[in-house]
């Protein structure tokens, strides 16, 4: 079975490396991002990845998104849900609503309104999965990272409800929580929170690396192999897991 897979924020990172990886299995591949020149470049470097410009905040955009990608696929087996913000860094007292609200409208609406619509089509393909991004964070919390974390809890929250709904129609759903990803992201991360806290950005990359047994970061492409794996037909009895992939970190910095 050629699968048919579509990822939210596949344009780059984690969402990038998870496209090359289903594209290099033979899969057909839609991904979705709001940066359409990232698009552009991962549909240059992905033999035959079909892209649409979306932005996961806006439920027209996803309407037009979810159609268009099952239209281009013909058809959804997986679905990797990895669209999602930082948001700010801040005592829950001193953050900004906003900024707040915005985390809740991409993280969790956004995740919600794509699961939704793809959901009809799932039904129809003889193994249906669905995979939702979520973090270190939504296992244990970080200070001064309120928003994130709260989205992030809610979202194991979500795949574990689905995976109880969708299971009598063979739908198989997991949460994913990685702790701390290699790239620009988790450096912007560290720098707000050295910000944050006064400390030096060592200090806090220091602190990053305390809490793990295994003393670096993780690669996308480990995170890749483990969708892969969850999606596939060896993954076939997994089913309403919160699958940590975080280097055994023992709590969150």
């Amino acid at each position: 079975m050629v699968q048919r897979v579509l990822i939210t924020a596949g344009g780059s990172g984690i969402g990038k490396e998870v496209a090359k990886a289903f594209a290099s299995s033979g899969a057909r591949v839609c991904v979705c991002d709001i940066d359409a020149r990232a698009l552009d470049t991962a549909a240059s470097e992905i033999p035959g990845l079909h892209t649409v410009v979306c932005d996961v905040s806006k439920r027209a955009d996803i309407e037009r998104m979810v159609s268009a990608a099952v239209e281009a696929l013909g058809g959804l087996d997986v679905l990797v849900n990895n669209a999602g913000i930082a948001g700010p860094t801040a005592p829950v007292e001193e953050a900004d609503p906003e900024q707040w609200e915005e985390v809740m409208t991409v993280n969790v609406m956004g995740t919600f309104h794509v699961t939704r619509l793809a959901i009809p089509h799932l039904k129809k393909s003889p193994a249906g999965s669905i995979v939702v991004m979520s973090s270190l964070g939504g296992r244990f919390g970080y200070p001064n990272r309120s928003a994130y974390c709260t989205s992030k809890m809610g979202l194991i929250g979500f795949a574990k409800t689905l995976s109880r709904e969708l299971g009598a129609d063979g739908i198989r759903v997991n949460a994913i929580a990685p702790g701390a990803v290699a790239g620009e992201r988790i450096e912007r991360v560290l720098q707000g929170r050295a910000d944050a806290e006064r400390k030096t950005l060592e200090e806090v990359r220091s602190d990053a690396m305390r809490i793990q047994s295994l003393k670096r970061f993780v690669d996308p492409r480990e995170i890749a192999a483990l969708i892969l794996l969850i999606t596939s037909e060896a993954g076939k009895s997994i089913s309403g897991q919160v699958l940590p992939i975080d280097n055994d970190a023992q709590t969150a910095s």
